[in-house]
């Protein structure tokens, strides 16, 4: 079998960082070129009825080796890597045994992982570690998912002694630009359920998600020589700050946690003349997460009275919904995932994703999808790090999912 680590390794190697402004799918061209060559590896391990379609989502299955009529589960994870940080020739480096101190990405420009800013690496002491070099991010979101799903179909398809029903593994593209589930095609999938390998540190295990929309705000303004400008002038910044100003001061992601809701300006770019800006709306609660829309709309309004009529214009698009709603009815599946973890010896951690997964629009589409973690920490930065035990343990929990799956009764 392929090492876990050199295949990880051998994945972060391509650039498949997602693009939302080609309007394409896959959104660039390293995720076909990264998707033909895992295709073309899952033929070469061993799995069956192995398609990479036109844009860029592969499906495959490792057929049952029991005669029992058991739930076909799947495996998910995205190909692509975050837009928010380059991922174009990344060069891991190996700590072979973490001794507690800091981790020198890059000496000449003084880039480090420091326990002081990141006091998780404690955790880690005496394991070995995969890291950045500091000058890109590492992509274990979600190559580290990618290889656990790989790895553990590798296993089941050499060690035909376990027992397992028939195992249907996906993988998408552009999943950090939103667009991951987009043309997932869930009946040709043809799951019960399935769970997506795409979770930060080891013992995650979520099942709950924000309800998310992204609001584009523009405010149009009138420019005239500042020195002639009373009474003619309508500056599009002061507009726009006007409505940020009105938003409440706290909350924001920098001042929320938990099931704590919040709006995020995540871009503001403009002059007199016009001004755009893009943000987040999130909520836990459907109907906190009406209000907040709600919310943003009247102030809008209340801009609009204050400079004028067509001063701001608002277009609100919602992203996806919390899965919880899909998937209580179905917990079973959620402590099947715990049930694993615990049998290869990893302490669960239930929490809610302060985010969203490919599972979380699959779970609207019919497929309930929890999600598992893949072990990384620091996502989309060059302080992005991998303990390899954590990655190992991902493996584990996607092998003992399988071999639970057929205690299962079928839904």
């Amino acid at each position: 079998m392929t090492s876990i680590v050199d295949r990880f390794i051998k994945y972060t190697k391509i650039d498949t960082q997602s693009d939302p402004n080609t309007g394409l799918t896959p959104s660039t061209p390293g995720q076909m070129k990264f998707s033909r060559e895992l295709a073309e590896e899952l033929k070469t391990i061993g799995l069956e009825d192995v398609e990479l379609d036109d844009n860029g989502y592969i499906m495959a299955t490792v057929p049952s080796n029991i005669e029992e009529d058991v739930p076909v589960v799947g495996f998910i994870a995205h190909v692509d890597t975050s837009p928010d940080f380059s991922g174009k020739n990344v060069s891991p480096k190996i700590v072979e045994e973490y001794d507690g101190g800091e981790i020198v990405l890059d000496a000449e420009n003084n880039i480090s992982l420091k326990p002081a800013e990141f006091p998780e690496l404690k955790q880690y002491i005496g394991q070995k570690i995969i890291s950045t070099d500091g000058s890109t991010l590492l992509g274990a979101d979600d190559k580290a998912g990618v290889a656990a799903i790989v790895s553990a179909m590798e296993y089941l398809i050499k060690h035909p002694e376990v027992r397992h029903g028939k195992i249907r593994v996906g993988f998408t593209p552009d999943e950090e630009i939103g667009e991951g589930a987009d043309l997932f095609n869930v009946e040709k999938f043809g799951a019960e359920f399935a769970y997506t390998i795409d979770g930060g540190e080891i013992g995650e295990l979520e099942y709950e998600n924000f309800n998310a929309a992204m609001a584009k705000v523009t405010a149009h303004g009138r420019n005239v020589h500042p020195g002639y400008a009373r009474g003619k002038m309508r500056n599009s910044i002061r507009i726009a700050n006007q409505l940020i100003a009105m938003l409440p001061r706290h909350e924001t992601p920098e001042h929320s946690d938990g099931y704590e809701g919040f709006y995020h300006l995540m871009s503001f770019n403009g002059d007199v003349e016009k001004t755009e800006m893009q943000f987040l709306i999130r909520d836990f609660k459907r109907d906190r997460f009406e209000d907040r829309k709600k919310e943003m709309e009247h102030l809008v309004r209340k801009v609009n009275h204050e400079f004028g009529e067509g001063a701001m214009d608002l277009d609100i698009k919602d992203q996806y919904y919390n899965m919880r709603e899909k998937i209580e009815p179905v917990k079973y599946i959620v402590d099947l995932a715990e049930q694993a973890m615990k049998d290869v010896g990893v302490v669960p951690k239930i929490k809610p994703i302060r985010g969203g997964t490919d599972g979380a629009r699959l779970a609207f589409m019919g497929l309930p999808t929890p999600n598992i973690f893949a072990g990384g920490h620091n996502f989309h930065g060059r302080f992005e790090f991998l303990p390899v035990p954590s990655l190992e343990k991902a493996m584990e929990v996607v092998l003992k999912i399988a071999e639970l799956v057929p205690s299962v009764k079928k839904v």
